[in-house]
């Protein structure tokens, strides 16, 4: 299993701590109940640890011309027309996947385009599956534009336990749908907003991979 290069130090860290604590206690304990419990907890923990920063090989296989394909791992927690007050200043539909902490929380590309757009917003760290978390979260937003002129707005959110955001595209770089947009550390969300009249292909509370579930399809651009 690949892991993300965002947990490369963490990994290191926590390991190093994990390896302070129970060195000395089997140094002065030696092999006892209460040694083994607090190694084989720690040996839970650091694995779990790694299951998060886990990073698949993927590649979206499927038909790019109008798909949007899902931008992370996790549940569909929002489908709704709404005001886009950052960007677009209109209506627009937003699909908003979850992240929990079992989830892998790289961050992929929705749409082939240009990066237009990188902002990010200090803000509060609320559980990232209630609605305001778009608006008064932590955050960051990209909006990428496809070659027909049609603008896609991505948002990662951090959640109640996410205490960092990594968006790694700067306006002016080309985005590509097996590419990695950034990472989110721990639970959290990303918000795709997308023109009034997508079709969206998924329904709510419905599990979705990252560049792999097709969450939508674009109107066709008029000429």
């Amino acid at each position: 299993m690949k892991l993300h290069h965002e947990g490369r130090s963490e990994l290191t860290v926590v390991f190093i701590i994990l390896a302070l604590i129970n060195g000395p206690l089997l140094y002065f304990f030696g092999k006892c109940l209460f040694t083994y419990v607090i190694l084989g907890a720690s040996i839970i923990f650091f694995l779990t640890v790694v299951n998060f920063y886990r990073s698949p090989y993927r590649r979206f296989e499927g038909d790019m011309d109008n798909s949007v394909v899902s931008p992370a791992d996790g549940k569909i927690v929002a489908i709704e027309e709404v005001y886009e007050p950052e960007y677009f200043k209109d209506n627009r539909m937003q699909v908003s996947v979850f992240m929990s902490p079992l989830n892998v929380h790289a961050n992929w590309f929705p749409v082939n385009g240009t990066v237009v757009v990188k902002k990010h917003h200090k803000g509060r760290f609320k559980a990232a599956y209630l609605p305001k978390s778009s608006t008064e979260n932590e955050r960051s937003t990209i909006v990428l534009r496809r070659k027909d002129g049609t603008e896609v707005l991505v948002r990662q959110i951090a959640g109640a336990m996410a205490k960092r955001i990594v968006t790694y595209p700067e306006i002016g770089e080309e985005g590509h749908v097996d590419d990695h947009m950034g990472f989110i550390k721990l639970g959290s969300r990303v918000d795709v907003f997308l023109p009034v009249g997508t079709n969206i292909l998924v329904t709510m509370d419905e599990l979705v991979m990252g560049n792999q579930t097709v969450i939508a399809e674009l109107p066709l651009k008029q000429q």
